[in-house]
């Protein structure tokens, strides 16, 4: 048992050595440039707060820095991490399941920037705006450099990840784990899941919740077209296997 194992131990050490490297990299990359990544995170601001933000540590602009670099370095190394979770897993499949490694890299990392688009040029400034004018005359706005950055990023990167939704949907029907029915049986659930993610994933305001939420039911609904093009459902297959 143990033998059997091993070379998968051995495959899963390399692969994860291969991503460590590519993140440490991409890392770097982003840490010597970090002053610019630090202003396109801002930028969705300018409309309602246009003051250098603030900072209570001494440390903090060199921790914002890492942060920064750190998010950011996960983006710019996203394709070639997903490369190597394909490359992991394709042993296991067949030759024409193994086709699908370019296309999978391909529309997950496109997919997954789509979605940080849609965040950061529609959603975001919109939160962010409702939230910094929420007090009007009666509070100023003094915002803290790197809760802003962790908020920032957990915003992006949410919205990036429910995105992925039709991509690994459609993988998973060419695999012939999920069918249309399965999406549609579970679709009451995933409503609820949606909204429970959103409100995490947003500014406490209905109206942000609602600009996430709705996109991905759409893409909750395109998954369901996606699946039942790929896998659909075959009703008679089954009451023939019932009458056997």
């Amino acid at each position: 048992m143990l033998d059997e194992i091993r070379p998968h131990i051995a495959e899963l050490r390399n692969r994860l050595f291969k991503i460590v490297i590519s993140y440490g990299v991409a890392f770097l990359i982003v840490f010597t440039n970090w002053q610019l990544v630090y202003a396109w995170m801002k930028k969705p601001l300018e409309s309602a707060f246009d003051k250098a933000m603030i900072f209570t540590s001494l440390a903090e602009p060199f921790i914002t820095a890492l942060k920064i670099s750190l998010y950011a370095g996960f983006v710019l190394a996203l394709p070639f991490i997903m490369w190597q979770v394909w490359k992991f897993i394709a042993p296991a499949l067949y030759e024409n399941e193994k086709k699908m490694a370019i296309p999978f890299v391909f529309w997950a990392t496109v997919m997954f920037l789509g979605g940080v688009a849609f965040a950061y040029y529609v959603v975001f400034p919109f939160g962010a705006n409702v939230l910094i004018n929420f007090g009007g005359v009666q509070f100023e706005a003094m915002l803290k450099m790197s809760e802003y950055i962790g908020f920032f990023a957990k915003f992006m990167f949410g919205f990036g990840i429910a995105f992925e939704l039709p991509v690994f949907s459609y993988f998973l029907a060419k695999l012939d784990l999920i069918t249309d029915k399965t999406l549609i049986s579970g679709f009451r659930y995933a409503i609820v899941g949606i909204f429970i993610v959103s409100a995490i994933l947003t500014p406490p305001d209905p109206a942000t919740q609602f600009l996430m939420a709705i996109p991905l039911i759409i893409l909750y609904g395109v998954s369901i077209i996606v699946v039942k093009m790929v896998n659909p459902h075959k009703e008679l297959d089954e009451e023939d296997q019932k009458g056997e």
